[in-house]
């Protein structure tokens, strides 16, 4: 799939919209525990800067009910914690930020070059660009700039009008993360380095599962652990059975008793194959490693993700939880890529159409 990313003789001097993945997660004290999502965007943000374009930055937080009467900046999905912390990052350090009307919208106009709209997903329209009020909603939008650039790679799985709508109405390009991971993620399905592991983890089968299909026609060695390894075990057999153009090894983890993790002989077992790896692709941890100190729930997830620490392969991992750790033991910096999406990775890579992303090549 070829992607444009715009030249500076498409936006210079002009309004750029730019799609972001802007959901970051937040303190009790509404402050920013991790900016890496932002930190993706910046280089496109300063790309359009330095070409003297405008940028109107749209993006969401969270997952607000847009019928519910609040305060708009008083909820706690309010995108005012990353308008701080840009206009500290890109150094314009206006010290008289308030929410004002942008065209029919509000946000913040941090300079005169550089504005954020509030939360996209207050708007019920967003997520359904379909119905005449959406497409009358991504107009709007629309209208607010000259080019659109989609930047927001772990959200062009969803049909959302900020993602599908706008294109329809302007110029079109990919930001320069999005393209990053495009060409990360296609090279694992053309042509990786080999063996290629893939290990699949979580809770959740009917999200993992296509991955897990599609892997059998591509990956060298798949390994399954988390809660979905016991809830599907005799499934992912079964599927594993009805490939006949190659021989993928499929590996299923045993659970402990209490079902929090795998067992130890298994993440041993687990550690074995990725020490053939020479590329490995890791979405989902193997056990709960969400609490706010180690335990032993998290010891099959400890195991590889030191293991993989010592490796050369060319390592990518994605999905909140599983960075969400890594970063937590100090281990994030290991990894080669470090996908910025969990649900649109497992999309892609499992052969889906990603409609951002088609929403870019008409």
């Amino acid at each position: 799939m070829k992607l444009r990313i715009p030249q500076k003789s498409d936006i210079f001097g002009k309004k750029v919209i730019v799609r972001a993945d802007l959901d970051v997660p937040l303190t009790d004290q509404n402050s920013i525990k991790d900016d890496s999502r932002l930190r993706a965007v910046l280089p496109t943000i300063n790309f359009l800067l330095e070409n003297n374009a405008r940028v109107i930055l749209i993006g969401h937080l969270g997952r607000p009910d847009p019928n519910s009467k609040f305060k708009i900046q008083n909820s706690k999905f309010s995108l005012r914690p990353v308008v701080d912390w840009f206009n500290q990052e890109l150094g314009i350090r206006n010290q008289d930020l308030r929410i004002e009307k942008i065209g029919e919208f509000e946000g913040w106009k941090v300079n005169d070059n550089f504005c954020v709209l509030e939360n996209i997903r207050f708007y019920k329209e967003e997520e359904d660009p379909s119905i005449s009020s959406g497409l009358e909603f991504a107009k709007n939008l629309a209208s607010l700039g000259e080019v659109y650039v989609n930047d927001a790679f772990a959200v062009s799985h969803r049909v959302h009008a900020s993602l599908v709508g706008i294109p329809k109405y302007l110029p079109h390009f990919a930001g320069l993360r999005l393209l990053k991971e495009m060409e990360v993620l296609s090279k694992v399905l053309v042509d990786p380095l080999r063996p290629l592991v893939v290990i699949i983890g979580g809770a959740k089968i009917e999200t993992k599962l296509p991955l897990v299909e599609k892997m059998h026609k591509i990956a060298d060695y798949i390994l399954v652990g988390g809660e979905i390894a016991e809830q599907d075990k005799i499934l992912l057999k079964v599927q594993n059975e009805k490939v006949t153009s190659r021989k993928t090894v499929l590996l299923v983890a045993d659970l402990l008793e209490n079902g929090k993790d795998i067992t130890e002989k298994s993440a041993e077992n687990f550690k074995q194959i990725i020490n053939l790896a020479k590329t490995v692709v890791w979405n989902g941890p193997m056990g709960i490693t969400e609490s706010s100190k180690l335990e032993d729930t998290e010891r099959g997830t400890r195991i590889l993700a030191e293991a993989l620490a010592k490796r050369s392969s060319y390592k990518i991992v994605g999905g909140g939880d599983t960075v969400a750790y890594l970063k937590k033991v100090n281990l994030l910096d290991k990894f080669d890529f470090v996908s910025t999406g969990g649900g649109a990775m497992l999309d892609f890579l499992s052969g889906e159409k990603l409609p951002g992303i088609e929403a870019l090549t008409t």
